[in-house]
């Protein structure tokens, strides 16, 4: 089964920057594309970026379009989240997993577990 564990979340200020983590538990990472996902109090669960399994291509939901970074090494069975220029709107748990390419953002994309996220808190 596939298992993740994410990491490097926190508090915050706005124009601030985090860096996540996503660790694969049990397997190697190098099969599969992944994507990040967040989940804000009272909202659903929404795509933020994915990556290819390669790491060739890489696709991006608007709202963090030139702020956000996705990157992968395959030889540490890791894929991470570089987020700058943070905002008060960005606050939610965020989640990796193992996605199809296709339509990547979307939650029917997904397959395997979800892990237990990692909370990014940004204060105005």
């Amino acid at each position: 089964q596939l298992q993740f564990v994410e990491s490097g979340g926190g508090l915050v200020q706005s124009g601030g920057s985090l860096s996540l983590s996503c660790a694969a538990s049990g397997f190697t990472l190098d099969n599969y594309a992944i994507g990040w996902f967040r989940q804000a109090p009272g909202k659903e669960r929404e795509g933020v970026s994915c990556i290819s399994s390669s790491g060739g291509s890489t696709n991006y939901a608007d709202s963090v379009k030139g702020r956000f970074t996705i990157s992968r090494d395959n030889t540490k069975n890791t894929v991470y989240l570089q987020m700058n220029s943070l905002k008060p709107e960005d606050t939610a748990v965020y989640y990796c997993a193992a996605v199809l390419m296709r339509r990547c953002l979307e939650i029917p994309a997904v397959f395997g577990s979800w892990g237990q996220g990692t909370q990014v808190t940004v204060s105005s």
